[in-house]
């Protein structure tokens, strides 16, 4: 099997990562929270092993990052990666069916304008992307880009260390991580099928890179995790995969255009029509983003009111009534 050469398979495989994503997201948050109001601090990392809906999150997650490493094996990152925003949709309608409240109006149509976004980024990609053996200098550069994250990273928090930094700050930092990992897998899937190259093995220096690729796989691994679920303290879950679907794919197509020259001889008008859809489907997550915030700020009014009528023993009354 030649790496690529099925991208309709890797489209779905990619499909199914965000709809597992999203359901891990969402247990992961839940048992994030039952941990925190139990207990602080290193009390609540040890909370958090003992919670089962967190470590079935996790597992999620776990099942997420194969499927996603699947779907690159049959597929150009730039064309399978940017569909991990369907699992923002996923998490709306997830978020709907788990409460009992239907989507609202606005909800839908954020939804409909992200898929159209998605859907034409995917057509555009499926025809001008091309996959290319990955030579020693790419894996340099892209060793040599994560390291230099690592530093930025580092610096940032070291130096923000006693001040309050923004909550979305750890989201953003997870998400990129993450399209480092989606990265790093594409070249270590690339190299794999080189060394078996005509059915023989073949494990010469350039081997090394391949290796220290893995390694940055784990690295960049951990601290993702690390950051998502710092992020789910902080952020309500809608949020933390919001901007995961936005800064993962963002990352790991940037990378792919780049360093893999996934895009590499595309027609000058594949450029605006990436832009275009990518602009699209960035509005569509915004809104939704924008409406499930509302919608749950609208369901806790709702039940502060309905306490409150309950403790008072007037009838209940919601405050758009009043």
């Amino acid at each position: 099997m030649v790496v690529g050469s099925m991208p309709i398979l890797g489209v779905v495989l990619a499909l199914l990562s965000a709809a597992v994503l999203a359901a891990g997201n969402l247990w992961q948050a839940r048992g994030v929270q039952a941990a925190t109001a139990n207990a602080s601090g290193a009390a609540s990392m040890l909370q958090l092993l003992k919670t089962p809906i967190w470590l079935a999150g996790t597992a999620m997650f776990g099942i997420a990052i194969l499927l996603q490493m699947g779907s690159l094996t049959f597929a150009p990152l730039i064309l399978v990666q940017p569909i991990g925003v369907a699992a923002l949709v996923f998490t709306a309608l997830f978020t709907a069916k788990a409460t009992g409240r239907r989507p609202s109006r606005g909800v839908i149509t954020a939804i409909i304008i992200t898929l159209i976004g998605v859907s034409a980024y995917v057509v555009v990609a499926s025809i001008v992307s091309v996959q290319k053996p990955i030579g020693d200098q790419q894996l340099i550069e892209m060793l040599s880009t994560l390291a230099a994250v690592l530093v930025a990273s580092l610096v940032l928090i070291v130096v923000g260390k006693k001040k309050k930094r923004a909550p979305i700050l750890y989201v953003v930092l997870g998400g990129v991580y993450s399209g480092f990992v989606a990265t790093l897998g594409k070249t270590v899937i690339l190299r794999v099928e080189a060394m078996f190259k005509d059915g023989h093995f073949h494990f010469g220096s350039e081997g090394w890179l391949t290796l220290l690729c893995l390694i940055g796989i784990g690295i960049a691994s951990a601290l993702s995790i690390y950051f998502v679920q710092f992020s789910h303290t902080c952020n309500s879950p809608d949020v933390v995969i919001a901007g995961l679907t936005v800064v993962d794919p963002g990352v790991a197509v940037v990378l792919g255009i780049t360093i893999l020259q996934e895009a590499a001889g595309a027609p000058l008008w594949s450029t605006f029509a990436f832009i275009a859809a990518g602009a699209v489907a960035f509005v569509g997550v915004y809104r939704l983003a924008k409406e499930e915030t509302k919608s749950d700020a609208e369901a806790t009014a709702a039940v502060e009111d309905t306490a409150e009528s309950v403790a008072t023993g007037d009838p209940v009354v919601s405050r758009d009534e009043l």
